[in-house]
C-alpha cells in the first residue's frame, strides 16, 4: 500500500515511497477520508466531504434520498477518477439502523474505462466503512 500524500511520507520518514498502488486501491483510501469528512472541515477545501448525518437525522426515511445525492455529487467534485457516478440506498434488513449505499462508476485510467462498485455503510457514530 502506498503511502498518501506528502506529510504522511515525511511523518514516516520515507520520502522515497513510490506511489505506485493500484488506482483502485488508491480509490478507495480516498474515498474513505472523503466520506469521513464533514463539508466544512477541511480548512483548504470548505466543500470537501458529504453533509453532517446528523443534520438529517429528523428527516429519515426523506433524508436519505439528500444523503444519496450529497454522496454522487461529493465523489463526482472530488474524485475525478470515477465517471458516471451512480449511488442507490441498500436497506439493511438485519439492522435498519445502518444507512448502506451501493457507489457504481466507471474507472478511468490510462484512457481506459473499467466498471466498480463499491458499498458503504454508515454506522451509528456516522462512520462511513468502505468495502
Amino acid at each position: 500500500m502506498a503511502i498518501r500524500g506528502l506529510f504522511s511520507r515525511l511523518e514516516s520518514g520515507n520520502v522515497h515511497v513510490s506511489r505506485r498502488a493500484e488506482p483502485t486501491e488508491e480509490i478507495i483510501q480516498h474515498l474513505r477520508v472523503l466520506l469521513n469528512t464533514r463539508k466544512g472541515e477541511a480548512a483548504a477545501a470548505a466543500g470537501f466531504g458529504v453533509m453532517d448525518i446528523n443534520d438529517l437525522v429528523h428527516g429519515f426515511p426523506a433524508a436519505i434520498e439528500r444523503l444519496q445525492a450529497s454522496l454522487r455529487e461529493t465523489i463526482q467534485e472530488f474524485e475525478p477518477r470515477l465517471k458516471n457516478v451512480i449511488v442507490q440506498h441498500v436497506p439493511d434488513e438485519q439492522d435498519p439502523s445502518h444507512l448502506r449505499f451501493e457507489i457504481i462508476a466507471q474507472l478511468v485510467h490510462r484512457g481506459a474505462r473499467q466498471p466498480i462498485r463499491l458499498f458503504t455503510r454508515m454506522g451509528r457514530n456516522s462512520q462511513v466503512e468502505l468495502y
